[in-house]
Parts: C-alpha cells; structure tokens; sequence
C-alpha cells in the first residue's frame, strides 16, 4: 500500500457514517445539526499542510456542512450525490488526476463505485459490512470517533510526510 499512498495528490471523504457518527440531530423547528470529531478535523488540516487537497461528497444537502468545510479550509465540496462515481470521475478530470492519485473514505453501500476505483481506499471500523472487503484500509475507530484522524495520520506516515508535520509541534 505504500507504493500507492506515494502517488495520491487528493483525499476525499464522505460526510454522513465518516466524519460524523451518522446520526442527524433535527430539532422542533426543522433545523439539523451534527456531530463532527475535532482530532478527525485537525487530521484534515495537517494533510492540508502537507501538501494533500481534501474534498468531500456527500449524499445529503446541508448548512452544517458547508460551516465544517469553510473552517477547515475545505473548498472542494459536493453535497446532495446521489451517484457519487460521475462526481468522482469529474473530479478527476478537472484536477487533471488519475485515479491511483485519489484516496477515498467511504462507509456505506453508495461509496462502494468509488471505493473500488481509487487508488487508496478506506472505511470506518462500523461500515457496512460489504464495504470493509473491498477496501485497503479498515480504521480501528468509528466514523465521527476518530476513524478519519487514523486515515489521516496513516497517509502521512506512509508518504513519508508524518516528520514535516510533527515538527511543527516538537
């Protein structure tokens, strides 16, 4: 897998089951908020560091997600995808990539499309049990609890770039 991970340029992440638990909190007066882990948020921003683009697409449309991308600094974002591979594939070919150079993190029956053609794929320790044959990396942790940070640090390290952005804060 290391000979891969040396390849990717961009790492893209689906929202609901992924950076969050899953669960949808709406209350009385329709508005919806969720639950976003702040270790899988700083393991965002240090593979922005480190040079990665990071995007997100997501089947659901929400505010909550758009306010999580712009504090993360996360501009390339696609929400309410019903089919996520035409977006994957559009992707591609606006950034001029091939897909060995894209990494993905997925949990659920609609990712798997996009699951099998990255170069790097990844899932949450609670995906559905489907998806985890089909992937490169299983994290150890759920989606929302820290799953995202796992991918994160394991594409640093075996990229060689886990030293860069440590000594920031040695």
């Amino acid at each position: 897998m290391r000979e891969g991970i040396s390849r990717i340029k961009l790492v893209l992440f689906d929202v609901d089951g992924v950076l969050t638990d899953g669960r949808i909190y709406i209350d009385n007066n329709g508005v919806e908020s969720k639950a976003f882990d702040v270790k899988d948020g700083h393991g965002l921003k240090l593979l922005q560091r480190a040079g990665f683009r990071v995007g997100l697409i997501t089947g659901r449309q929400s505010r909550v997600v758009e306010h999580r991308a712009e504090e993360l600094g996360i501009g390339l974002i696609f929400q309410g995808v019903t089919e996520k591979l035409p977006v994957f594939e559009r992707i591609a070919r606006e950034l001029h990539l091939e897909d060995e150079e894209i990494a993905y993190m997925g949990d659920d029956l609609v990712d798997l499309p996009v699951l099998r053609r990255a170069g790097i794929s990844a899932t949450v320790a609670d995906a559905c049990e489907e998806v985890k044959p089909e992937v490169d990396f299983v994290a150890s942790r759920a989606g929302g609890r820290g799953a995202v940070r796992e991918f994160c640090e394991l594409l640093l390290k075996e990229s060689g770039r886990w030293s860069e952005v440590f000594s920031r804060y040695s």
